[in-house]
């Protein structure tokens, strides 16, 4: 066999590979209909018709419906979501519905090919590419926990969010979205989707921690900032009754420097700590006061909503 004939066949072997996973992950992609003219994905969690979805695409709570594999619609109900994680789980009256073969990642490493299925409409679609970072637990800007950090280069297309990222086996690596970093086509991984859908599963939501006080940002002296290795802190302006804060004995005019030895000199990096593992549990603040850096207990209470 000649060169050319050689790579024809590879090529033709590959192909029909792809051709082959996108028919059998498509068949745990649904249409997701939450959303003002936009169509978007979502992929069976379970048989009798949960489903998971990416929150941002998800506008309403009622007169959800899901496009399903062979073709029929049914209605759905938002029964919680995750922001920080963008994960969203709904429910429908179906039953037998194909759950993905989910992947532990094992062994997943940068340039391994992957597929991204979705199904904005009726039919599916897919995006092809390769695993261009993978990484150990990460924090999302919104403060929610990826047990681990899977960024591919696929293209994001319409409806890429809610649907499935599979490698070349038709493993399942995670749910795709485009929602947490803007214009990364990342993975949220399989073990995430464990924790966050079945912490909706029960609760509805997932527990987030707060101190109870209004903060602005402040500009440190020299002095502090060479104390503390920090530029900025964050000031409180109000202290909520009956809150966390309260209790421990922060007083309007504190400057937040840390919490439990991590540094907050903007709100986005507080919110970040406040996350659920730390609900309930004790924690040590940082602040200024009066000029003199000091430390206190506290216990993070539960976030409302």
């Amino acid at each position: 066999m000649s060169e050319t004939h050689g790579f024809e066949a590879t090529a033709i072997s590959l192909s029909e590979l792809l051709a082959t996973v996108v028919e059998k992950a498509g068949g745990s992609v649904v249409q997701v209909s939450a959303r003002r003219g936009v169509g978007s994905s979502g992929v069976v969690w379970s048989a009798d018709g949960v489903v998971v979805a990416a929150d941002h695409n998800v506008e309403r709570e009622d007169d959800v419906t899901l496009g399903l594999p062979d073709g029929s619609t049914v209605p759905a109900r938002l029964v919680g979501r995750d922001p920080s994680t963008d994960v969203a789980v709904l429910r429908a009256e179906a039953s037998g519905l194909a759950v993905p073969d989910w992947s532990d990642l094992g062994g997943l490493k940068v340039g391994h090919l992957v597929l991204g299925v979705l199904r904005p409409g009726r039919s599916v679609r897919a995006t092809f590419g390769i695993v261009s970072a993978v990484g150990e637990e990460w924090r999302t800007p919104a403060g929610g926990k990826l047990d681990r950090y899977l960024q591919t280069d696929l293209d994001i297309l319409k409806g890429f969010s809610g649907g499935l990222i599979a490698d070349v086996r038709g493993r399942a690596l995670g749910l795709g979205t485009a929602g947490l970093l803007r214009g990364q086509a990342m993975a949220i991984p399989p073990e995430t989707l464990n924790r966050v859908v079945g912490a909706l599963l029960e609760h509805g939501r997932i527990p987030r921690g707060q101190l109870g006080v209004g903060l602005v940002p402040l500009r440190l002296p020299a002095a502090l900032e060479e104390a503390t290795g920090q530029a900025t802190g964050l000031m409180v302006v109000m202290v909520q009754p009956g809150s966390s804060a309260e209790t421990a004995g922060v007083l309007l005019g504190d400057i937040l420097i840390s919490l439990d030895g991590h540094p907050v000199s903007d709100l986005s990096q507080l919110h970040s700590l406040l996350s659920q593992e730390r609900v309930g549990a004790a924690s040590e603040l940082r602040l200024v006061r009066a000029g003199e850096l000091r430390t206190v207990a506290v216990t993070i209470q539960a976030r409302e909503r």
